[in-house]
């Protein structure tokens, strides 16, 4: 660009994002407190010196007491920067630093990138080796070859740390993963697909070893690079490429590409010819990975061979090849079994472990990332999208556990599923919320959940999840023959999963007789109580009612009311409880709040109040808190007593105290007083909590409703619910808008509700 050219809006953009606020995209964030003298005197001196003489005496244990074990270093020294080249360290930098943000987004793994002004192998392995005690793990980044060859291997053959290529093993993981999936799909074996080559570089390599460890025959890899096909005996070839040196008479890439199956790109833009791609065989599997352009046009590969599947390293096509998918999830896995080294192994693991996730259903919230309305395992989806969470509750168990099997884990991970437990807390902090919901559920024999919207695609998601996780035997309302073709449009089986067509005469005039005698004195007709039958709502109310179903889940789609209002007029209240209310469950800052009422009260008086609180409560210690109640008002302790809205707030305390003495609540006060401690105990010193609020009831729905929003949006928190508390039988209403995960978590604290309502 000249001093003349205007920056792009693309330039501008990245420019501005890196410069704003803070230079750069990362920053150390201390693990612990240092608040008072007494932090201080144990983080540094002198309680420092303790985990000191600990790791001098067993150095393993500086995984115990440092950071190590969570630390990479992200290592270049800036001379084949990806699509800027020979650019060295500082211009480098930008993209360490990127690379930094993914490892922690995707795997919660933190990182120091180091940019070394070293130019030769000696003096990059001299300076990695010197560092290396600071970290668990080495990833080598943007450095040319041959060079890279020759610093990996020296490294990982003297640290006891992983060393990881990632241009050259995470690009093969990767693409290895999609051809077992484009083999499949072609009806091909490893042992017979030619592959031809174009790129001979460290990722060529690293791709072409790993595909041969798959079962690819090495005589059927062409490889190629500037100067034509590397065959036996072509002078000037560099040593490095001579392991898949061909005796072939081919000496051009088009010749090489004439009825191959594969093509493997990775070199430049614009190599490869329309009339090569023709040239290739039926149903060729076309990766042409060169950014930030393909050696091939993706639309113009699928125009002239519309039976090609096509991957490139572009995230504006299907089949995006990147290496996110990988290296933090490998690094994850072997971080976690404390890996001396990424053997062979492991990265077999990683890479069957990523092409079987893309043979699973796609949950709504990797849709909702693209804007997509449905992906599925097919020629335009062989490989997870890089923003699917799941891939690392897939590849990391999968290192690990081939960390051990080839005998390089310090600390194998016996527990494999409680490992994946801990994973997935990682990525939904709700899971360690509803952990032991989950588990309760599971140990007792599965209760029975209606779900009323059967043609609804996360609804059979949730169902499937449900019953392959064995939370609860789901219910689905709707014509058996249109759920299982929406069902087996979706790639789902629903095994373990039961189908209410809703077409029992029997049944629906016995409910329609039940419905009748209910709300006869309310205005319904035995003739309305028929039509009301056929509506799901009121049917799925009627299961719960007459013992056919454990509990229900409706909503999805509609209004609130329309499912809430039939579950109270069909099935009022629990004995000894006179409202109905709704909770939250709100994570923020990985910490539990449990809100009420944000859904069905709109102006409770005081005794309704003092019902919702004891309601929240309940939610709170059936997730395994200990309830601090706070009752909510813009007043702190009777400033405003002379306020019927503030006056009610107090008086529910005192009813609350009346009927339950053992529960810890206080109030009125303000949120800021509830849930800041410090404050509580520096202004109001009789206040009766003994710590933060973690159950806060709203004083009207309308403040309850907007602060839940609020934290959800712009405190990035994560919410459980609505959650309906009151009922006699229990009935939940999930929202209109809600995903999968949400589905199945109601579902599971309304199984846990039914398990409850059965033992009495």
């Amino acid at each position: 660009m000249s001093s003349n050219d205007k920056p792009s809006s693309l330039t501008a953009s990245a420019l501005r994002y890196h410069a704003h606020r803070r230079p750069g995209k990362i920053e150390v964030i201390p693990t612990k407190g240092l608040e008072t003298q007494r932090d201080l005197s144990l983080a540094y001196s002198p309680g420092v010196a303790a985990p000191c003489r600990a790791i001098f005496e067993k150095p393993d244990d500086v995984f115990k007491y440092t950071a190590k074990g969570n630390l990479v270093a992200v290592v270049t020294n800036g001379t084949a920067v990806l699509g800027l080249g020979d650019i060295g360290p500082l211009a480098g930098k930008p993209v360490m630093e990127g690379k930094a943000n993914l490892f922690k987004k995707f795997a919660d793994i933190d990182v120091f990138d180091i940019e070394l002004d070293a130019r030769t192998a000696d003096e990059v392995v001299a300076a990695v080796k010197a560092m290396a005690p600071t970290f668990g793990g080495i990833n080598l980044e943007d450095i040319k070859a041959p060079e890279c060859f020759e610093i990996e291997r020296r490294l990982q053959d003297e640290l006891d740390i992983p060393v990881f290529h990632d241009d050259q093993h995470g690009t093969a993981i990767i693409s290895a993963a999609a051809l077992i999936n484009a083999c499949q799909l072609t009806d091909r074996s490893f042992g017979e697909i030619k592959v031809t080559f174009c790129g001979a570089g460290a990722a060529a390599m690293a791709c072409a070893r790993l595909y041969v460890a798959l079962g690819v025959r090495k005589e059927n890899i062409t490889m190629c690079d500037s100067k034509g096909v590397i065959y036996k005996g072509r002078p000037n070839t560099h040593e490095a490429t001579l392991e898949f040196a061909q005796d072939t008479d081919k000496r051009t890439l088009a010749e090489a590409m004439v009825g191959a199956d594969g093509f493997i790109g990775l070199s430049a833009g614009n190599l490869v010819s329309e009339d090569m791609v023709r040239s290739m065989a039926d149903r060729p599997i076309i990766f042409a990975m060169a950014n930030p352009d393909p050696e091939i046009a993706y639309a113009t590969a699928k125009r002239v061979r519309p039976d090609a599947i096509i991957a490139t390293g572009r995230s504006d096509h299907p089949n995006q090849v990147n290496n996110v998918l990988g290296f933090p999830f490998v690094f994850r896995g072997a971080l976690d079994c404390h890996a001396r080294k990424i053997t062979d192994e492991m990265k077999l693991a990683a890479t069957h472990a990523i092409a079987a996730l893309a043979r699973e259903d796609v949950p709504d919230n990797v849709l909702d990332a693209y804007g997509l309305d449905r992906l599925a395992f097919g020629p335009d989806y062989i490989i997870p999208k890089p923003f699917d969470a799941r891939v690392l509750l897939h590849v990391a168990p999968a290192v690990a556990k081939a960390a051990e099997e080839s005998g390089v884990a310090r600390h194998p991970i016996k527990d494999l599923e409680g490992y994946r437990e801990h994973l997935y807390r990682l990525v939904v902090r709700s899971r360690g919320l509803m952990t032991p919901m989950i588990q309760r559920a599971r140990a007792n024999t599965p209760t029975r959940i209606v779900f009323t919207d059967g043609y609804e695609p996360k609804v059979l998601r949730a169902a499937q999840i449900l019953a392959e996780e064995r939370i609860c035997t789901p219910i689905l309302l709707g014509r058996e023959d249109k759920v299982r073709r929406l069902a087996q449009s979706l790639g789902l089986d629903l095994r373990g999963v039961e189908i209410d067509s809703h077409d029992d005469d029997e049944r629906n005039e016995s409910f329609a007789q039940v419905l009748w005698k209910k709300r006869q004195r309310r205005g319904i007709t035995l003739s309305r109580a028929r039509d009301l039958v056929r509506d799901r709502q009121h049917y799925g109310v009627l299961l719960v009612d007459q013992g056919f179903a454990d509990g229900m889940v409706g909503g999805l789609g509609r209004p609130y009311k329309h499912t809430l209002q039939p579950a109270i007029r069909l099935l009022g209240t629990k004995p000894g409880v006179s409202v109905v209310s709704g909770v939250y469950a709100m994570i923020i800052d990985d910490n539990p709040f449990f809100m009420g009422d944000c859904t069905v009260n709109l102006y409770p008086d005081a005794p309704t109040l003092a019902q919702i609180a004891r309601n929240t409560a309940k939610v709170a210690t059936d997730f395994g808190v200990t309830p601090r109640v706070a009752m909510l008002s813009y007043s702190d302790y009777g400033e405003h007593r002379n306020d019927p809205n503030v006056a009610k707030v107090g008086d529910a305390v005192k009813i609350v105290r009346e009927l339950d003495p053992t529960l810890e609540i206080d109030g009125e006060m303000q949120a800021d007083t509830a849930v800041f401690h410090p404050k509580m105990v520096r202004e109001f010193p009789f206040a009766e909590l003994t710590g933060p609020a973690n159950t806060l009831v709203f004083p009207d729905l309308t403040s309850g409703n907007i602060t839940y929003k609020l934290a959800e949006h712009l405190a990035n928190a994560e919410r459980v619910g609505p959650l309906l508390v009151g009922l006699s039988r229990p009935v939940n209403v999930i929202p209109v808008h809600a995903t999968v995960e949400m589905i199945v978590n109601v579902a599971t604290y309304t199984a846990v509700q039914a398990l409850e309502t059965a033992q009495g």
